[in-house]
């Protein structure tokens, strides 16, 4: 029987989000409806809400979440009712050309719940990739759902639903971060402070924080940068070069989606190094790079989406982590708040004084 709830609903470009009442249905073949016991607030939903992703309103917003299946519709066997599951936005198909080749992580046709959450008199949700878990219950495709340890706090354990795993995946996955490597990160907000940790994890010798706020910056600190940069008093590729023997970084993450910031990382990086952008940029931005330094200066020049993470294989492992004391996400978490205070979260990202607001059911 279907049940209704209370959600937070972005109804048009640019309108404050609200409160109101979500019907969501019983799970069908393939499914499972997760009773949400914490969401992490994420850029991407105000980007949603602002009409950045796409103009499919109104949509049901949030997606970094933790919480207990309810419920499973038919043929689901990898979770059950009764399971402390994290959410991801990315459940492989086993099917595609990736998974088939052993690389599930790439899969090309990731899917999400075919049954549709609506308003009260009917109308068709988008929930935020395929979760909107910014309501007590969602509706979402069993795969995902990624089955954790449940002594995990549900605040922290959420956030790996998507910046943390982001930045930590950018780092360890894609960045392939060596014991020893030197590190800079770009922009040191929820997801590239997620890299200097990742970094950090892979047993980085040196771990470059750059940003414009001094506050970001101690933050970084605070996670395991060794050094720090103020881009707005330095420049940061000479900054950069100066910290590892006028060589450049072995690694530099771009964490902004910028296309300046991206053409710091690209001449802060040492010959044969590596550039990662996993910021998101808008879709009118360009890159202008001379094609002879493209290819003089060799290496790689990677993109991570969603850190290049396998769920199923990542979220129980960095869990395993944060049990042992070893990974702190509970750093990460600024503030706890109600449903009710979602606006007014989006409002204080704006100041950079939060890594994340936390919605706690």
């Amino acid at each position: 029987m279907a049940q209704q709830v209370q959600g937070v609903v972005a109804r048009a470009k640019g309108e404050p989000v609200r409160i109101e009442t979500i019907v969501v249905p019983d799970p069908g073949p393939g499914e499972a409806v997760v009773k949400v016991q914490a969401c992490g607030v994420c850029h991407t939903d105000l980007h949603y809400r602002e009409g950045g992703i796409n103009d499919d309103f109104p949509f049901l917003l949030g997606h970094e979440a933790a919480g207990i299946v309810e419920s499973v519709g038919d043929g689901v066997t990898e979770v059950a009712p009764g399971d402390y599951v994290i959410l991801n936005w990315r459940a492989v198909c086993g099917q595609c050309r990736a998974c088939k080749r052993g690389r599930p992580q790439y899969c090309f046709d990731t899917h999400n719940a075919k049954q549709k959450m609506t308003l009260l008199d009917g109308t068709e949700l988008s929930p935020a990739l395929g979760i909107g878990a910014f309501a007590e219950k969602t509706l979402v495709a069993a795969g995902q759902c990624t089955k954790v340890d449940p002594a995990a706090s549900p605040a922290a354990a959420g956030l790996l639903g998507c910046g943390v795993m982001a930045g930590i995946g950018a780092a360890i996955n894609t960045g392939n971060v060596g014991r020893g490597d030197s590190v800079a990160v770009i922009g040191c907000g929820g997801v590239g402070n997620a890299a200097v940790v990742g970094a950090r994890l892979a047993g980085a010798a040196k771990i470059i924080a750059v940003d414009i706020d001094d506050k970001k910056l101690a933050t970084a600190k605070s996670l395991g940068a060794t050094h720090t940069v103020n881009s707005r008093s330095a420049d940061p590729i000479e900054a950069v070069r100066e910290l590892t023997d006028g060589n450049g970084a072995d690694v530099v993450i771009e964490a902004v989606g910028r296309p300046e910031t991206y053409e710091q990382a690209f001449y802060a990086r040492d010959l044969a190094g590596t550039v990662v952008l996993v910021g998101v940029p808008t879709p009118e931005m360009r890159i202008d790079l001379p094609l002879l330094d493209v290819f003089g200066r060799g290496g790689a020049l990677k993109s991570s989406w969603y850190g290049d993470c396998l769920p199923s294989r990542d979220f129980p492992m960095l869990i395993d982590l944060y049990q042992q004391g070893r990974l702190d996400l509970d750093a990460f978490v600024t503030e706890t708040i109600e449903l009710a205070d979602v606006e007014k979260a989006f409002e204080r990202m704006h100041h950079g004084d939060v890594l994340r607001s936390v919605v706690v059911f």
